[in-house]
């Protein structure tokens, strides 16, 4: 049965509220197959979230003859107040790309990918990945998904791979950005939950920033910072001198991989000084006894040699910190993509609980989401939680998501999920022989490059579903499957400060690209598992299925009725449960309540109510540079204009323009003096693991026996070192031990 045929016939069995629903058999476009849906008027403008970063800046897109011709950015929307970042202005031009994927693509025992119909491209998926099944058992297939599609397109993949296809393991690449904060929180708080806003940039007299470049890599969120009327500190604790670090008061420009002493350092002088609020500690924590015997220690001057930051320099910060001042921490990957970013962070919720700088306005420990969705994947991507939050391991948790579902609680696993780099060493063990990539590119962004390419060939079937068949995952799958990008279907994001926004379709999917949702739906008719989901028959039927999901759960939003409200209300924050909002069911969002943070109650997710200390002694770090390889790696975002692995910014004429065609890595001006190297030389990075030839950029940016490289060039990966956090399991990008040379 062909695509449209199958669709068409699933219409005309389907019955919502008694009435025939012919006319999306006669507007195909609401599945990804014709034009933009008769709800958006010809000539209009249509709101819509950005598809790339957590900070979810709302987007007017403008239409002409029912197509996005153009966008500005929307005034009105809580988060960007009428700013976007470049990536945002040329949204639309990834779109029009030439590379795009528009008819599935089969590997012919030629070993060249061939262009299939859909019926033979879902034949080749079904009867490959269940004859695997069938012959190693289910936990033989798994999946790889992705920060950036839409929250119910996440939650219908991991529910048709677990529920429907008897898949095991499953993991995001969510696992490479946000793990350590999701691990982080759960143990401090009780749950997965940031508990800012972002109007605390705004009503903070304190910002810390560690690991973060805000400037460059959410420059919303910096402009925010930058409308402070409180005449804020702003520190930045980091290795290297980033832009935001140049904006700051004060630069920490620490030694790497020093960060978790340092905060020690400052929590134990902290207590030294009787700074902290006991009267808070005693109300609504655990454990803070045992944090400052722990604390016995760890010294100032201590933090001071390890960190190559003078010791009364780290006096005076934590004398602010513990000043009764409006304090907040924020950190992002330079904390989440560490060997122990989980203890990193924590020691920075350590910091903000001890002080009671929690649960008030400009306050907090609060972690930068860093993919537009991460927030959305962490809830609901159903790969190493069950679906809101819960536990696959929980018998009452898969009860309840049964019933909810409407389906035999016998379908839901009863284990955890293997995470992302557990599942590439299963592959590599033999243990898995099929997997899925849907919107990833892991062939570039995962770390230690040339061991992955390696891996690939112990599959027996590799699938890729993406824009693009150009990707550098792409070209090596057995069948791609063409899919709808951001701008092509509907849905929701969740950024980093729990706002739930629109995302709206408002172009064509090129050719016979389906959005992610449509092509799951097709997956579940082939494989036979369709009545499991016969619910889920629209985005936004499934959005309303999981705010019942979410329902008594921290993240509980059942009082969103639906896409109108979330657009009419400029996004709406999680929680927003029926228990408090029943009575303006439906309506837009009280603007008193459109910036709302956790925690003002003093009351955590924890049986008991309170939030815990967590502590650990620091370790060393895995790669430290050595007598062969006396140079720090340091990697991370390079311009604002980049984006991950430039699958979609590099299609932007505009975009490409604002950065380095060619790898680059900054050197400090000792180490070029050193080599003999010019501006704009070459350079020969090497580590363990690869051998690079980058442009020398000479800066005072790095320090001495340290290099930068931006985490956008597939050169990057093949250098980095695979170590991971004990915890979050996520891996740990930012530092290993190279040597240089002038080419």
């Amino acid at each position: 049965m062909s695509t449209v045929d199958f669709i068409k016939d699933q219409m005309r069995l389907r019955c919502i509220d008694g009435v025939l629903t012919e006319r999306l058999v006669q507007e195909p476009a609401a599945y990804g197959l014709g034009r933009v849906p008769s709800s958006a008027k010809p000539d209009a403008t249509v709101n819509s979230v950005c598809g790339y970063c957590g900070t979810g800046c709302s987007l007017k897109v403008h239409l002409q003859e029912g197509s996005a011709v153009n966008l500005s950015a929307n005034t009105s929307y809580p988060v960007n107040l009428g700013m976007a970042c470049p990536k945002g202005w040329e949204a639309l031009a990834p779109l029009s790309a030439t590379d795009r994927a528009t008819t599935p693509l089969l590997r012919g025992e030629d070993g060249e990918l061939r262009e299939v119909s859909w019926d033979e491209a879902m034949q080749a998926f079904v009867s490959k990945f269940k004859g695997i099944q069938s012959e190693h058992g289910p936990a033989a297939v798994s999946f790889l998904s992705t920060g950036q599609i839409v929250m119910e397109e996440m939650a219908f993949l991991g529910s048709l791979a677990k529920f429907g296809m008897g898949v095991i393991h499953g993991d995001g690449n969510t696992r490479q950005c946000m793990a350590t904060a999701v691990t982080a929180y759960k143990q401090s708080f009780g749950y997965d939950s940031p508990p800012f806003t972002y109007q605390d940039f705004e009503e903070s007299d304190v910002l810390v920033f560690v690991g973060a470049n805000p400037c460059i890599a959410h420059p919303i969120m910096w402009q925010r910072v930058m409308r402070n009327q409180r005449n804020p500190e702003i520190i930045v604790v980091d290795p290297r001198k980033t832009e935001t670090a140049m904006a700051a008061t004060t630069h920490l420009q620490i030694y790497p991989k020093s960060d978790l002493m340092l905060f020690y350092g400052l929590a134990a002088r902290i207590v030294e000084l009787g700074l902290v609020d006991q009267s808070f500690i005693d109300a609504h924590t655990n454990d803070y006894e045992g944090f400052v015997e722990f604390l016995k220690d760890y010294s100032l001057d201590r933090a001071s040699e390890l960190s190559g930051i003078d010791a009364a320099e780290l006096d005076r910060i934590a004398q602010l910190i513990g000043s009764g001042k409006r304090v907040s921490f924020w950190w992002t990957m330079g904390v989440n993509q560490s060997y122990e970013g989980t203890r990193l962070a924590q020691s920075m919720i350590n910091l903000a609980l001890m002080t009671g700088n929690i649960g008030k306005p400009g306050t907090g420990a609060n972690s930068i989401t860093g993919q537009c969705n991460a927030m959305g994947s962490r809830l609901f991507s159903n790969t190493t939680g069950l679906l809101g939050g819960r536990n696959f391991e929980n018998d009452d948790d898969r009860a309840h998501v049964a019933e909810i579902l409407g389906i035999p609680v016998e379908c839901i696993p009863n284990q955890q999920s293997l995470s992302y780099f557990e599942i590439l060493d299963a592959v590599d063990r033999g243990e898995i022989k099929g997997l899925w990539l849907i919107a990833t590119n892991s062939a570039h962004s995962w770390i230690n490059q040339s061991r992955f390419r390696k891996i690939r060939e112990k599959l027996d079937f590799l699938v890729v579903q993406d824009m693009y068949h150009s990707t550098d995952s792409a070209q090596i799958a057995d069948l791609v499957l063409p899919a709808a990008g951001w701008g092509e279907k509907d849905g929701v994001f969740i950024n980093s400060e729990r706002r739930i926004g629109p995302v709206r379709k408002v172009r064509k999917a090129p050719g016979q690209a389906l959005s992610d949702f449509n092509i799951f739906r097709l997956i579940a008719h082939y494989w036979g598992c369709a009545d499991l989901f016969k619910d889920w028959d629209s985005p936004e039927a499934a959005f309303r299925i999981l705010a019942r999901l979410s329902e008594g759960m921290p993240c509980d939003f059942s009082a969103i009725e639906g896409y109108e409200q979330l657009n009419a209300s400029g996004g709406i924050q999680w929680p927003y449960p029926k228990s408090k909002y029943a009575v303006s069911a439906g309506a837009p969002v009280a603007r008193e309540d459109r910036q709302r943070r956790l925690f003002a109650d003093g009351q955590f997710f924890h049986s008991d109510g309170k939030a815990r200390f967590m502590y650990e002694a620091p370790r060393a770090m895995p790669e430290p540079p050595d007598e062969d390889y006396p140079v720090i790696l340091l990697t991370g975002r390079g311009t604002s204009s980049q984006w991950h692995t430039q699958t979609r910014t590099a299609k932007s004429d505009v975009l490409r323009k604002l950065y380095p065609k060619n790898p680059y890595a900054e050197i400090s001006l000792e180490d070029a003096k050193a080599l003999g190297l010019e501006p704009n030389g070459k350079l020969v990075v090497e580590s363990r693991r690869g051998r690079v030839e980058v442009t020398a950029v000479i800066l005072p940016s790095v320090q001495p026996g340290q290099i930068f490289m931006p985490m956008h060039y597939k050169q990057t990966n093949e250098l980095t070192f695979p170590a991971y956090d004990s915890y979050s399991k996520e891996p740990s990008y930012k530092a290993c031990a190279v040597k240089i040379s002038k080419l």
